[in-house]
């Protein structure tokens, strides 16, 4: 007997995704009174407001602009699009436990693509 539930979908989306997702979530429960917000939902709620830096769409583009780049994909895109690295140093951060870097000009196409948005 196991307690776990079945995963039935996975999407990825970004810190600004979720704070979208979890304020529409925080407005349901605010219109029924007999539903009280659970530790849980009030720390991730109260994260995504801290940490979201852009709106939903901008960090949404930005993860399909990125994920265009040859050698990035979707969850990568998003680490980036959620840090918004400002140098080198800061972006070679999310690759390192990737299987692969990136060489400088790449980290620079990268760093382009993210000062547009930030």
């Amino acid at each position: 007997m196991t307690i776990f539930k079945e995963k039935i979908s996975e999407e990825y989306v970004t810190t600004s995704e979720a704070k979208e997702i979890l304020a529409d979530i925080e407005a349901d429960r605010a219109d029924d009174e007999e539903r009280e917000l659970r530790y849980e939902l009030a720390r991730a709620i109260e994260h995504a407001n801290r940490f979201a830096f852009l709106d939903a769409e901008e960090s949404r583009e930005l993860v399909e602009e990125l994920a265009d780049l040859d050698p990035i994909d979707v969850p990568t895109a998003i680490k980036i699009a959620d840090l918004l690295p400002e140098d080198r140093t800061e972006l070679r951060s999310v690759f390192a436990q990737e299987r692969y870097s990136l060489d400088g000009d790449e980290l620079d196409d990268v760093l382009n693509v993210v000062a547009k948005y930030a």
